[in-house]
């Protein structure tokens, strides 16, 4: 800073003016300063900003994979509001690994980051006390906080999708549905099974267990379950998938086992997915929709508030999903002697 005062002729405290946005500096010495900067290529010295002000200007993502499309359009829609309000985003992937989650947070808190936005792998957060006495501001999405955790919260309604996708089957006449969700330690996964039993009971319906799969979405389980459910005695004439990659792997098995050029339509099966995904119009896939990038705004809204100073009571957001027809979906069930599984 004493090489670019000399330069432009200017006193060091313009300087720190011009390099921190400040006020009291006329445009004609600005610009002089600036093209010392250039000239010079200084670059302000951020950690020694850092011990002065006592805050980074930082916050810290937690998601579950940077490659999940959802979790890609969360990411971004954090990543935006952090640069409006002039923070810098960093973000790490947990791979659904609670120790990897908890190494991720308390690795982005040894780099004093000012906030922290968690989608949560683990159960148990009450490893972020200290974090929290030191002031470190935190924002659960789309899962809540575990044991030993109090924070805002912003979630899906998963279990009213739940409810929405498989109502909308049964009033297409489908009165065996099987649900196919994730692992049922993950929230989302068990609200959404949550939601597809209550549906059935308001139908009438009984739940069968043998109608429902819930494991990750890999490739070879799938196409064993599907083969299973296709052939037993009473197979499913619909089936409810419980999240984007479980739509994929479905229509993929579905492809398989039948050799159908129309996987949506293999075995004359009506299919819904739980989020949307891409080509998901293009291939006609009714989908119960979630708005990953709305999740990451309001995350980001209330994380920035309490950075503000806000000390409201914590909250719960629950935001709607919605039904998106597009055909899968409405396909009446077949007779039994009219299906056709591989």
């Amino acid at each position: 800073m004493n090489d670019v005062a000399a330069a432009a002729g200017v006193a060091l405290k313009t300087v720190s003016r011009v390099v921190n946005s400040e006020p009291g500096v006329n445009a004609a010495t600005a610009n002089r300063v600036q093209a010392a900067i250039e000239r010079l290529g200084y670059r302000r010295n951020d950690s020694a900003r850092i011990l002065r002000r006592g805050r980074t200007a930082s916050i810290g993502l937690v998601i579950e994979d940077v490659a999940d499309a959802f979790y890609s359009s969360l990411s971004r829609a954090v990543e935006d509001a952090a640069l409006h309000h002039g923070y810098l985003l960093f973000t790490g992937s947990s791979r659904e690994d609670a120790a990897r989650e908890r190494d991720l947070v308390l690795a982005f808190c040894a780099r004093r980051v000012d906030g922290l936005i968690i989608v949560p792998a683990g159960s148990d957060h009450g490893y972020l006390a200290p974090e929290f006495e030191a002031g470190i501001k935190a924002v659960f999405a789309d899962r809540p906080p575990g044991a030993g955790c109090e924070a805002d919260t912003v979630l899906c309604d998963n279990a009213g999708g739940g409810r929405t996708g498989t109502a909308h089957l049964i009033a297409h006449g489908h009165r065996r549905i099987a649900f196919l969700g994730d692992s049922p330690g993950i929230f989302t996964a068990a609200e959404r099974l949550r939601g597809y039993r209550q549906a059935l009971a308001a139908a009438g319906l009984p739940y069968d267990e043998g109608l429902v799969v819930m494991a990750p979405p890999d490739p070879a389980r799938m196409r064993a379950d599907l083969a299973r459910l296709l052939t037993a005695s009473d197979p499913p004439t619909a089936l409810l998938a419980g999240n984007g990659r479980t739509t994929v792997e479905t229509l993929r098995a579905l492809a398989s086992l039948t050799g159908a050029a129309d996987a949506g339509a293999a075995g004359g099966l009506a299919l819904v997915g739980f989020d949307d995904f891409e080509l998901a119009d293009l291939l006609g896939i009714t989908v119960v929709a979630q708005d990953p990038a709305r999740l990451g705004r309001t995350a980001a809204d209330l994380l920035f508030m309490r950075l503000s100073g806000d000390e409201e009571p914590t909250s719960r957001i629950e935001l709607a999903t919605r039904l998106v027809p597009r055909g899968s979906g409405e396909r009446p069930p077949l007779p039994l002697r009219d299906r056709t599984a591989g």
